[in-house]
C-alpha cells in the first residue's frame, strides 16, 4: 500500500510540473503590474500569475487556521 501512495504522490507531482512548465511556455508575453502608481519592470506574464498563486497556498491556510481559532475561543467561552 505504500509503494501504490508513493507512485500517486510521485504523479501527482510529476503532472504538477509538467502543468507547470506548459503555463510558463504558453504565457511569454511582456507585461508591466502598475499597482497604488507605482509601475514593476516588464516581465513574463506566468511570473505574476504563479506568484499569486503561491501567496494564497501560503496566506489561505493561516487565515483558515486562524478562522479555526476564533470559532474555538468562541465555542470555549460558550461552555464556561
Amino acid at each position: 500500500m505504500r509503494i501504490f501512495t508513493r507512485v500517486i504522490a510521485i504523479l501527482v507531482a510529476l503532472l504538477l510540473v509538467v502543468s507547470t512548465i506548459v503555463f510558463i511556455l504558453e504565457n511569454q508575453q511582456m507585461v508591466s503590474l502598475v499597482f497604488f502608481g507605482w509601475s514593476s519592470p516588464q516581465f513574463y506574464l506566468a511570473i505574476p500569475v504563479i506568484v499569486a498563486l503561491l501567496a494564497g497556498m501560503i496566506i489561505g491556510p493561516f487565515l483558515g487556521w486562524a478562522v479555526g481559532m476564533r470559532k474555538k475561543r468562541k465555542l470555549d467561552r460558550r461552555s464556561i
